[in-house]
């Protein structure tokens, strides 16, 4: 499946991966033109030189698109350039899976490129970037990772990757996105009542949990079979959890329209996603990555950015002053600290003001404990809570860690906020023209002639 990087900010995030993933892992270099995989060098392995084939070694095809030829040069660059967008670190384990992603982005250049010219010639129009375009977005790269573009170039040869090569993919990137938005953005019509239908499936999912995730779905027919995409989820599991960026992971392997995103899909209701997933889905906290999760397709592996709960949840900011005290405390103690809170309730007017009254108090604390679901509360808490008014504060409050006076600052109903009309109407035009375009490659490789060696 084909990912789409479309406009500078996409793209420039893909390459600052490479400068936070590559500075802080072992570098990825490629064996010599000609060879079959790429090495792992040790952390004391000198940076290679900026890559060029060395005379008197040949190279051989790893890959013949209609009449164009792929070579294991190329593609040992290309899987470079892959290692260090994805920020995952080589082993042997995983070498295969960037051999086969670096093969499959090559052969979809190709035939973009193919079909690109094809169009040039026919039409008498220029689709191709020119220098000029391709220079910008290296220097938006470069401002974007705080460098001259003389310097972000150098860093990226000294990675071992070629100038080539990044603008090779460029070229294809920008043309590709123009070629695509050109043919076909004009010609999409988004109907009043495609806009209505999403505006009425938005409401009913309001009420519902939902969850703001990132996710990566290897397809088990693109890499060969379901063992290959778990044991690939594995692996990339297994790398992020040591810190590869979840969104260069997504935007490397992901066969979900998202990976152009870095693998985010925004806010999602458990019912959008696949019942195994969504399973699993009900059982993260925020900040979680998921194990791999086998679906009828493939493997997924989710991300839990942050999750709220459905429309009808109650959800309280609440403030606390407290006093420190164990379970083990005296009864003298307890009731020392218990007097000390209500002879500080009546000067505390209100949730602005909290701080300030507890100031003064020796032994007492006083914080934001932020907004939490009112059923998510500690049932003394949520006691409480459930009777106060904002800006009311409780009696004292005792814990298994001392004694509290909570205040609640902010009551409201839960649920995301309506979507408007504009930005459906983008959203459903994004969708829409993302599916042509997957077609579109689709049915180039259906007509092409692929032979890879």
């Amino acid at each position: 499946m084909m990912r789409y990087l479309t406009g500078p900010t996409a793209r420039s995030a893909a390459v600052a991966c490479a400068l936070v993933a590559v500075a802080a892992a072992p570098h990825a270099v490629a064996q010599q033109p000609g060879s079959e995989a790429v090495g792992t060098a040790p952390a004391e392995t000198p940076a290679p030189a900026a890559p060029r084939a060395p005379a008197g070694l040949s190279e051989s095809v790893a890959a013949v698109v209609n009449d164009d030829i792929i070579s294991t040069y190329d593609l040992a660059q290309r899987m470079r350039l892959l290692i260090a967008t994805s920020g995952v670190q080589p082993t042997q384990e995983n070498l295969p899976q960037f051999q086969r992603e670096a093969l499959v982005s090559l052969v979809d250049e190709h035939l973009q490129f193919q079909e690109l010219r094809r169009v040039e010639k026919e039409q008498k129009i220029e689709i191709l970037a020119d220098d000029a375009e391709i220079n910008e977005e290296i220097a938006e790269m470069a401002r974007g990772n705080n460098m001259a573009p003389e310097q972000f170039m150098a860093f990226l040869a000294s990675r071992g990757i070629g100038v080539d090569t990044l603008k090779r993919q460029l070229n294809a990137q920008i043309s590709w996105s123009r070629w695509i938005q050109g043919r076909y953005g004009s010609r999409l019509r988004v109907g009043d009542d495609q806009i209505a239908a999403t505006q009425a499936l938005l409401t009913a999912q309001a009420a519902k949990p939902q969850y703001n995730i990132g996710e990566v779905l290897i397809d088990a027919n693109r890499v060969g079979g379901m063992p290959q995409a778990m044991a690939g989820a594995q692996q990339l599991v297994s790398q992020m959890q040591q810190g590869a960026p979840f969104p260069a992971v997504a935007r490397q392997f992901s066969a979900l329209p998202t990976a152009a995103n870095g693998g985010d899909a925004g806010w999602v209701s458990p019912g959008e996603m696949p019942t195994e997933v969504q399973a699993v889905l009900e059982q993260m906290r925020p900040g979680q990555l998921s194990q791999p999760i086998p679906v009828k397709d493939g493997v997924y592996i989710l991300y839990l950015r942050d999750k709220r709960a459905g429309g009808n949840a109650t959800m309280v900011n609440l403030k606390q002053v407290a006093i420190g005290l164990p379970q083990t405390a005296s009864a003298d103690e307890e009731a020392a600290a218990r007097a000390k809170l209500a002879a500080l309730k009546p000067q505390i007017k209100d949730c602005a003001g909290l701080e300030a009254a507890a100031a003064g108090a020796q032994g007492v604390v006083a914080g934001d404990l932020g907004e939490a679901e009112l059923a998510d509360l500690a049932p003394a808490f949520r006691d409480s809570a459930e009777k106060l008014q904002v800006n009311e504060v409780s009696d004292p409050i005792r814990t298994s860690a001392g004694l509290h006076l909570i205040a609640v600052c902010g009551r409201r109903t839960a649920g995301g906020a309506q979507t408007d009309k504009d930005q459906i109407e983008r959203r459903l035009r994004g969708q829409q023209l993302s599916m042509i375009a997957r077609r579109y490659m689709r049915d180039l490789r259906n007509s092409a002639t692929i032979e890879t060696k």
